[in-house]
């Protein structure tokens, strides 16, 4: 596996499950991120330069397809007559398939901190399918000083591949476009939509989640 970027070498993808990747960059730059994407046929570039991308079926957040592991924890925690739950052993079938569709992939790689207070921030790590969905989450989130990257460990860890389909009847889930989110394990699977916007709001949820119990009352 091919990997460019600073990174932390002893924490790299492979902690994570990912196996036969074709390469991951890591931390790319806004420049080289507008190259790969533009290079991929990913987006275009409008006349005053802004990248423009289509998000196909999905141009804003689908929240009836957001499922949340019920366990032990979740299931005091939650308010579950406004959110969608699946099983533990539902979520593990989605986290081995999602790996195995992302064999073979170019993957990029984002360490980034959730949150401005360092008290109370998340460090959370992003991988993508897509150069533009790495250049979005890297201007929505804070990016730390290049030196405390080389020791970035994930709290928070997201995949987001939009062209991973789920599998309602195996994965307990509504349709294939799917946003799943494990708070034990700290993990959210990202799968069947373009909108990048899914991402963010997979942070905030897991802010949301932790930070009241921490006295903190989140945005």
């Amino acid at each position: 596996m091919q990997e460019t970027g600073i990174r932390n070498g002893a924490f790299g993808a492979d902690k994570f499950g990912f196996k036969n990747l074709t390469s991951v960059h890591w931390n790319l730059l806004t420049p080289q991120l507008y190259q790969y994407s533009l290079a991929a046929g990913e987006a275009v570039l409008s006349a005053d330069g802004a990248l423009c991308a289509d998000t196909g079926d999905f141009t804003g957040r689908s929240p009836k397809d957001k499922f949340t592991v019920r366990d032990a924890t979740t299931d005091k925690n939650m308010w579950w007559a406004g959110n969608q739950s699946i099983t533990s052993e539902q979520f593990d079938a989605l986290y081995v398939d999602f790996l195995k569709h992302a064999e073979g992939m170019t993957l990029f790689a984002q360490d980034l901190y959730g949150g401005a207070d360092p008290s109370f921030q998340i460090k959370t790590r992003v991988y993508t399918e897509l150069a533009w969905h790495s250049l979005f989450i890297r201007t929505l989130l804070i990016r730390p000083e290049t030196s405390a990257l080389a020791n970035f460990v994930p709290e928070l860890t997201i995949i987001d591949i939009p062209s991973f389909r789920a599998d309602p009847k195996r994965h307990g889930v509504r349709s294939e476009n799917v946003v799943a989110i494990d708070f034990a394990r700290k993990i959210v699977l990202i799968g069947g939509s373009y909108y990048a916007g899914e991402m963010k709001k997979s942070v905030f949820t897991t802010l949301n989640y932790y930070l009241p119990a921490k006295g903190v009352m989140p945005m």
